[in-house]
């Protein structure tokens, strides 16, 4: 049984140190992708809520629920990177589908869209497209070779 006394000593002679460096190691194995996990989930978070910010709630209504939708899941994405990267991270491609999709859904999706529901609906898609790559490239070069 491990040693419970009150004084606090160096870690090194912890019973389980080598038990918890290596579950450590194994729990960010797949955690080279940390800084972007945020950047995602604030681009899915301003995805969703962009209608209202941009105020094209009335004259483009179609797209504030894809918006709204689309959103959420590059926010779940994010969330899912943070929780479990190393079964997510073969979802940054699905990121960067939705961000092609972010990209052509003015047209699609929307009715005669003005410039300003183009140019945010664009920037959104080529930032989730870029985070989406950099996931995957990351999430490949930490990939184990067999």
């Amino acid at each position: 049984m491990a040693n419970v006394s009150h004084t606090r000593g160096d870690m090194a002679s912890h019973p389980d140190v080598s038990e918890m460096q290596a579950r450590y190691a194994r729990m960010l194995g797949g955690r080279d992708v940390a800084l972007v996990d945020g950047p995602v989930f604030l681009l899915g978070l301003y995805c969703a809520v962009s209608p209202w910010i941009l105020h094209y709630t009335t004259s483009q209504p179609a797209l504030v629920p894809h918006n709204l939708i689309i959103g959420i899941a590059i926010g779940l994405l994010a969330l899912g990177f943070t929780r479990a990267p190393e079964r997510m991270y073969g979802l940054s491609w699905a990121m960067c589908a939705l961000g092609v999709w972010m990209i052509v859904s003015p047209w699609i999706v929307g009715d005669s869209p003005d410039k300003g529901v183009i140019l945010n609906n664009v920037i959104i898609g080529g930032l989730a497209v870029l985070l989406g790559i950099v996931c995957a490239a990351t999430a490949a070069r930490s990939t184990p070779k067999p």
